[in-house]
Order: C-alpha cells, then sequence, then structure tokens
C-alpha cells in the first residue's frame, strides 16, 4: 500500500486480529457490542462507497488488505480526503471482521444509522415502510433497498425486527441503509402513534385481508399517504395488530402460489402505492 493511501500510518506494519483496533472493531459484530458503542461495520467497495457519500452520519475508519487498496484507489483517496483514519490489516484480520464466506478486504467503521422517529417522520412524508417482528435480516435490508427504490421518505424497524446493522441486512440493503431516514423502536405502538401524528394512513399487508390492492387502487385509497406494515416472514402481523392499524391489504395471487415471501410482497405494495400517488 502506498503511504498516501495509508493515511495517517505510512509506515507501519499491518494491523492484524490481536491488534486492539482490530478487536475493538470485531465487537462491531455483535449487536450488543454495535449498541454499546453506537457504531457498526460495512464490508465491500460498494457499501463503503456509499457510506462515504452518506450525509447524515461519519466513517470512522476504513480497514483495508493491501489487495484491497490495489483494487480500489479511489475509495482510499476519498477516505483520506475526508479525513479518515485508514488502517492497513491482513487478510486474516480483515477475515476476523468479515461475516462472509469471501471477505472482500475493505471494512468501514460507521455511525448507526437509526434517527428519532420524529425526526425520520419530520415534514410530510407520502410513503414510509414500517417492519414489525421480521427476524430474517436479509428480508429486512431487501425491503429497505425496495423502499429506497420506490421513493418511500422513510423505514421503520419497529417491535422485535432485526437490528437495521446485522451484517446481512447491511449487505442486502446495497447501500439502501444511507439513502433514506431509518428509524428503530422496541415500541410498536409507539411506532405507530408517531405515523398518524405525521398524517400516515397505517395499512396492514396480510395475506387474509378481505381488499386486495387492486380493489383499493380502484378507489383511490392508495393515493392516500399511507405507511405499509410489514409482519414476520413466517406468521405475518399478529391479529391484535392488524386490528389496530387503519385497514388491511392484500395482493391478489392470481396462480397457484400459496403466498409471497415478504420481500417480494412488500415490492409489489410498496410500488402499487408509489405509482398511484405519483399519478
Amino acid at each position: 500500500m502506498s503511504q498516501h493511501a495509508r493515511g495517517q500510518r505510512p509506515e507501519a506494519a499491518p494491523f492484524t486480529e490481536r491488534t486492539p483496533r482490530v478487536v475493538a472493531a470485531r465487537h462491531l459484530t455483535r449487536r450488543q457490542g454495535r449498541d454499546k458503542a453506537g457504531r457498526f461495520l460495512v464490508e465491500g467497495a460498494q457499501a463503503v462507497r456509499e457510506a462515504l457519500a452518506w450525509k447524515n452520519g461519519q466513517v470512522h475508519e476504513l480497514f483495508v488488505t493491501a489487495m484491497a487498496a490495489e483494487r480500489n484507489p479511489e475509495l482510499l483517496q476519498s477516505a483520506a480526503q475526508a479525513g479518515i483514519r485508514i488502517s492497513e490489516v491482513t487478510d486474516k484480520a480483515a477475515a476476523s471482521l468479515s461475516e462472509t464466506v469471501t471477505p472482500q478486504g475493505l471494512v468501514a467503521a460507521c455511525d448507526a444509522v437509526p434517527q428519532p422517529l420524529d425526526t425520520a417522520l419530520q415534514g410530510t412524508p407520502r410513503l414510509v415502510a414500517v417492519l414489525h417482528g421480521v427476524s430474517d435480516p436479509g428480508n429486512a435490508g431487501t425491503v429497505t433497498r425496495v423502499a429506497d427504490a420506490a421513493g418511500a421518505d422513510a423505514v421503520i424497524f419497529a417491535g422485535d425486527t432485526v437490528d437495521p446493522h446485522n451484517g446481512k441486512c447491511v449487505r442486502a440493503s446495497t447501500g439502501s441503509l444511507f439513502h433514506l431516514p431509518i428509524a428503530r423502536s422496541r415500541d410498536a405502538a409507539e411506532v405507530f402513534a408517531a405515523c398518524r401524528a405525521a398524517g400516515l394512513r397505517l395499512v396492514a399487508a396480510d395475506g387474509y385481508a378481505g381488499t386486495d390492492l387492486v380493489e383499493a387502487s380502484v378507489r383511490g385509497e392508495l393515493a392516500q399517504p399511507t405507511a405499509w406494515v410489514f409482519g414476520s416472514e413466517a406468521h405475518g402481523l399478529p391479529d391484535d395488530v392488524v386490528a389496530s392499524l387503519d385497514t388491511s391489504l392484500k395482493v391478489p395471487l392470481y396462480g397457484a402460489a400459496e403466498s409471497l415471501n415478504l420481500a417480494t410482497a412488500a415490492a409489489v405494495c410498496l410500488y402499487a402505492s408509489a405509482r398511484d400517488q405519483r399519478n
């Protein structure tokens, strides 16, 4: 690695997995460590690129192997220009910070992304995705990506939903975690109240609903400011949660499939609202 690319450590040997800074960063692979530090790890060139462009938080340190540095000189240059600490690490140290089968040798330690509910919902939001009790990090990250693509104003992780900083969730979001406001609250009632206070109609995505998206669209319901509430992969939303919301809608199934997975159903629902709101 060149002296310029090493940033603040031009002559030092690469960090190993036992170096205190690497040990401290490794704590961020666990939720308890992330919550305590208020930071999380982002791995891979695309995710790190999005983190460096993030306006609402800060990248504190970039860990990079010699090979990854050679492959991504523009990223290291951007980090150096931003005054971010760049630490060369051994392949083994990089692997200790990775949650993937094939470590990419490029890991950034960033500020936590969630904002307070009132901040995430400030202004006049038109479309919000609420994840309630979603346990699969891949689905949660994919829904965040879909919400971003559909032009949603925020994503809210409610109740016992997986941590948005979970490594698999971060990877599945492909950088969308940095594009729109993210909020997290274990109090689902607080989330619903905040959505209503922001002028949003709470709609449960429920496969057992009596009305489907097409019927709701014809009636003009999907053009209203909406917070879509999505439940767990296995059980959907609890009956008491569905009853507490303003309405429930299902995705019509025209073929023989019994159901859609969470991320696919969320994509259909969010895009249906986005289409009608723009029309």
